[in-house]
């Protein structure tokens, strides 16, 4: 800081190993002075903490002042319990290297001296967080919709309609045999965009027809089953006495301090959560959901480190052989400098190998054991098996899934899964499941690249030369079995100096294993596949991804195929083609603009993930769970599945507000003369639709004025109603509809509401409030005819005398 200068430098640095010279420093009164700061240099100590300890204590006794300068609070933390029993002061602010002043006796010490090198974080990382975004702001005209009370239909836009009295704006929406439903732009919460089975278009329903209420109505008992089924499960699970670990140790926290990289908060949270699990007697059943790189594995190896400290073995289940391969490696380099001993068992051990490991496993010399299906067979024997750790628990057969409820019925389970869980799904599953979630995005993600083009040769052979140049390789995605040589022959022709090989599943699977392996391997620069590398393995050196027919598919699975570059700190590329001089069809050109838009980091859960979320629902509930979903659409899915896991739940929570139904007279849209852009004004609609409480409310009024000046009065209008909807959200009202000067409010739980406030508030208002004597959970309010933001300030005023 400023005011903290003491010297001003000249500096000329002459460095060795072990000691920087500064000299020639003034101080500001010119007077000539020297200081010789003693660098500590790159310290031996690297996790060896009772050796570092040690020689704290006896520079401490030699008189110095010794600080350490952590990056972060969290690892301040652990440094202060890792030395607990020496006096000395760790701050949480980073410095790049130690030094030592022999003539002040101070000693400063960089964390990065202690465990080495941490890994810097991006600045966009701490932005980034890959949330679910409300369904209405993704709608399109075009797009199917799911109506609560009458089912799919098509959104058209958005329509003016002027009556004697008012001029507003309607969601056109459109039904079978083209019906047209024109709904008030203030009951948008009554519409959400259909996600079903991307590719295949769902059924229109008839407006009055039965179909909708019998198909919610089939989903609703089966839903019901789905919670009953799932929560017996968990109330046995929680009867079962288990193995309680003990608390953190000095290595526990000795290990986590040697991660390279700053946890994000979602990891810390996620592993406080899981070493709950583990020291309480009931057994962990936990499930951890991320993307990939989002940091499972380090959570995972920081529940294993616990396990081993504890006494427990650990077996770690892949659903591939090269994925426990990966495992095995990113395991042994983690646990380098502590005596763990891990193994593998898989198709590329050999057989004496094998055995050899099984008798070490059963002697308990075996810590942690990582394998395929392999390591659940019965001969795989353990001494003391304490914790189980299933990576993509969805990709088992049935055979394996009922060993693995064999082996987890008092033994500690974590589940890891890449399937992207939507916030709504997270929360109804939250009460019946025990789930983490992974929200921030990986620490060297960075955007791809992405490019639309007409198939080209030119483009293909650039695009493989520069990544091949650089060292990296290709994936090049063309998704028929029988034309792949074909496409080898051609690659051969314009990049000829470039080894290919092909992957597609009619091979035996391990065919297909040697093929990933040698490619991992760098045995050769392009795989050319089928979108069987969809579901893939983590390979940091591939970062070019060729798409050919990219037409042909849907949002979600270009978004995956996409994902399987960008895996490393270089920038990435994706290749979108389409066939040259062919036209394409507007939804497939829609997709690949989807795609190409979303490049930037925490995009991940928007439009394509959206249809993903549909598969993930799929993986975590079952087969006949993605049949409802697609009749219901997932939006009302999750919502029946909330209600009954609402119901059954022994938890006694506040019911849930309902979806305000708003019918009052009034003229609210945004004109021509203040946004002239259809797409703007559409874009100004949603915002003011998602509008959930008064800072947002006010947050959207701010951006209006500043980007397109004063409100007009219909704008004032449409602000209005968002800020009765969000009023209405607090007291659980469902209904406001006005009519002949008077407004009708209707409350969905009458205990929620006070009585006392409810007289004080019916005494107040001098007979402009009463209660509707014929349905006792409805006020009637007589506003006269004043303007709708009198309206809504009258309404605040009387309502807010409630809450």
């Amino acid at each position: 800081h400023p005011s903290e200068i003491l010297f001003d430098f000249d500096v000329a640095v002459e460095q060795t190993p072990y000691r920087i010279m500064i000299a020639n420093i003034r101080d500001p009164e010119k007077k000539a002075s020297r200081i010789d700061f003693q660098y500590t240099g790159p310290r031996a100590f690297f996790g060896n903490i009772s050796y570092f300890r040690e020689e704290l204590k006896s520079l401490l006794n030699a008189g110095y002042n010794v600080n350490i300068f952590a990056e972060s609070n969290t690892q301040a933390e652990r440094i202060k319990y890792l030395l607990k029993d020496v006096e000395i002061d760790v701050y949480d602010h980073g410095i790049t290297s130690g030094f030592t002043i022999p003539e002040l006796k101070l000693m400063c010490i960089a964390e990065s001296e202690i465990f080495g090198r941490r890994k810097k974080l991006p600045s966009s990382i701490k932005k980034a967080k890959s949330e679910a975004i409300e369904t209405f702001v993704d709608l399109n005209p075009g797009d199917f919709i799911v109506h609560i009370n009458y089912g799919i239909g098509l959104f058209k836009g958005i329509d003016r309609i002027k009556t004697k009295k008012t001029e507003r704006d309607y969601i056109k929406l459109e039904y079978a045999d083209s019906e047209t439903v024109f709904l008030p732009i203030e009951q948008v919460n009554m519409i959400q965009r259909y996600i079903g089975n991307e590719g295949r278009p769902p059924v229109l329903d008839k407006i009055g027809g039965k179909a909708w209420e019998n198909r919610k109505n089939k989903v609703k008992k089966s839903v019901e089953d789905l919670a009953d089924m799932l929560i017996s499960l968990y109330a046995e699970r929680k009867e079962a006495v288990g193995y309680a670990f003990p608390k953190d140790t000095d290595w526990q926290i000795e290990f986590e301090a040697a991660f390279p990289y700053q946890e994000t908060e979602d990891q810390l949270t996620c592993i406080d959560e899981i070493k709950e699990d583990m020291e309480s007697p009931s057994p962990m059943d936990r499930l951890v959901c991320g993307d990939v790189g989002y940091g499972k594995t380090e959570i995972a190896m920081r529940a294993a480190m616990k396990a081993v400290i504890g006494g427990r073995q650990v077996a770690f289940l892949a659903p591939t052989t090269i994925l426990a391969e990966q495992h095995y490696e990113n395991f042994c380099e983690r646990f380098e400098r502590f005596p763990v001993q891990i193994e593998m068992i898989s198709r590329f051990v050999p057989g004496k190998k094998q055995k050899q490991v099984l008798q070490k496993t059963i002697d308990g010399e075996v810590d942690i054991l990582i394998g395929t299906h392999r390591i659940l067979q019965k001969d795989v024997k353990y001494k003391q098996l304490g914790l189980l750790i299933i990576d993509e628990e969805q990709r088992f057969g049935v055979k394996d899934k009922e060993r693995l409820k064999q082996l987890k019925t008092n033994i500690d389970s974590l589940a890891l899964s890449a399937t992207p869980i939507p916030r709504t799904l997270h929360m109804s599953l939250l009460k019946i499941r025990d789930m983490s979630l992974l929200k921030t995005a990986p620490h060297n993600r960075r955007p791809i690249e992405t490019y639309i083009r007409e198939f080209d040769d030119e483009v293909i052979a650039k695009a493989i030369r520069r990544e091949t140049d650089r060292g990296g390789q290709v994936f090049y995605l063309h998704n028929r079995v029988e034309t792949l040589e074909q496409v080898q022959m051609f690659l051969s022709r314009i990049v000829p100096e470039v080894m290919t090989e092909t992957a597609h599943g009619q091979m035996s699977s391990s065919e297909l294993e040697d093929v990933m392996h040698r490619f991992i391997h760098g045995g050769f620069q392009v795989l050319l596949a089928t979108t069987i590398i969809e579901n893939g393995i983590d390979i940091p050196n591939v970062n070019t991804i060729i798409i050919d027919r990219a037409d042909n598919y849907g949002i979600s699975q270009l978004y995956q195929l996409r994902g399987r570059v960008g895996r490393s700190n270089r920038t990435s590329y994706a290749y979108l083609l389409y066939p040259d001089q062919r036209a394409l069809s507007e939804i497939a050109m829609k997709r690949l603009q989807v795609i190409s838009d979303l490049t930037e980091l925490g995009s991940g859960f928007k439009i394509a993930m959206k249809d993903m979320e549909i598969r993930g629902a799929g993986n975590l509930l079952g087969r006949q769970q993605s049949g409802d979903i697609m009749s219901v659409g997932f939006d009302m899915y999750v919502k029946l599945l909330d209600e009954a896991v609402n119901e059954r739940s022994t938890e006694k929570t506040e019911p849930k507000a309902p979806e305000v139904f708003l019918d009052l007279d009034y003229s609210g849209f945004i004109p021509d003369s203040y946004i002239d852009e259809s797409i703007e004004k559409m874009e100004v609609y949603k915002k003011i639709a998602s509008v959930q409480n008064d800072e947002e409310l006010a947050g959207v009024s701010q951006e209006l004025e500043d980007r397109y000046g004063p409100l007009p009065e219909e704008v004032q209008n449409l602000l209005a109603i968002a800020d009765i909807r969000a009023m209405s959200k607090k007291l659980h009202v469902s209904k406001i509809q006005e009519h002949a000067g008077s407004i009708r409010v209707e409350f969905a739980f009458i205990r929620v509401i006070n009585p006392d406030k409810v007289a004080r508030l019916i005494v107040e208002s001098g007979g402009k409030v009463t209660i509707n004597h014929k349905k006792m959970n409805e006020l009637i309010i007589k506003t006269e005819t004043i303007s709708l933001a009198e309206k809504a300030e009258f309404l605040r005023d009387r309502l807010s005398m409630l809450i």
